[in-house]
């Protein structure tokens, strides 16, 4: 797993998105549920489905970010919730690193690089020693 300071997840019932990134470098990695529910879009919420997803994917996806010291969670639905709410229970040091939980429809790879770097520009840019 890569080594950056930083992670941003994009998760929903389908698929985890996840990417490390420095001021340098950006590191994209996804992640597929072995049993994805199917959801329905509804004008009034998102409904079918039972909404939980299998706790082997929110594992995987737990290993790919266990590295990082500041981490968004992002998604259009309920998974970032349930996400952050298994790392609360299962890796509550991990959870401690969790910065925000943020919806974020279906945003393309470089916007969601864009929306982490700019959550994460307060206080968290290397400074120079003089």
């Amino acid at each position: 797993m890569p080594a950056n300071y930083h992670a941003i997840v994009w998760i929903d019932h389908r698929e985890a998105r996840i990417f490390h990134f420095s001021l340098a470098d950006v590191n994209r990695i996804v992640i597929h549920p072995h049993r994805p529910s199917r959801r329905v879009q509804h004008e009034a919420g998102a409904i079918g489905g039972d909404g939980l997803l299998d706790e082997d994917f929110f594992e995987r996806v737990t290993a790919m970010i266990a590295g990082a010291k500041a981490i968004l969670i992002t998604g259009p639905l309920s998974a970032k919730s349930e996400l952050a709410a298994h790392l609360s229970r299962r890796h509550p040091d991990l959870a401690l690193c969790v910065k925000g939980v943020e919806t974020i429809n279906h945003p393309s790879d470089g916007a969601l690089v864009a929306v982490a770097r700019l959550h994460f520009k307060a206080g968290d840019r290397p400074r120079s020693h003089i």
